[in-house]
């Protein structure tokens, strides 16, 4: 089961709006398309779908992407998931302007990932430079 705070969205109860960076607008805002929330997306799906989202320039998806899968992945990728995740987030707070928060982010996912032992794919080493270059 899911470690952490966050658990997926109820599909019943409406999402308030929210901004191409992730950020909330009020409730009769017209928002920006989110990511469709998946219980299951495999290792490759997240990865694929995290690299165009980074390609468009949209970093708060990639991090519900990679979310995602940390929330589904066996429990030995935690880890890994977890630290891809948190570096998306840490471009998410670079493109809203806030430096100490990619700082800090980005540096926690460093360690995070630093700390997975299994060896890593060429995806995800590409997905690695992509976020944390």
């Amino acid at each position: 089961s899911w470690p952490g705070w966050r658990v997926p969205a109820d599909p019943t109860v409406p999402e308030r709006p929210r901004d191409r960076l992730g950020r909330p607008l009020p409730w009769d805002g017209e928002g920006f398309p989110g990511v469709e929330q998946r219980a299951e997306i495999s290792a490759g799906q997240a990865i694929a779908e995290a690299r165009a989202y980074l390609d468009r320039g949209l970093p708060f998806h990639a991090h519900e992407v990679l979310e995602m899968r940390w929330r589904c992945c066996p429990a030995h990728e935690r880890p890994l998931w977890q630290g891809l995740a948190q570096a998306a987030a840490g471009l998410t707070h670079a493109a809203r302007g806030n430096e100490e928060g990619h700082r800090r982010l980005s540096e926690r996912a460093r360690v995070t990932i630093t700390a997975y032992a299994d060896p890593l794919s060429d995806d995800v080493r590409a997905l690695i430079d992509m976020l944390l270059s």
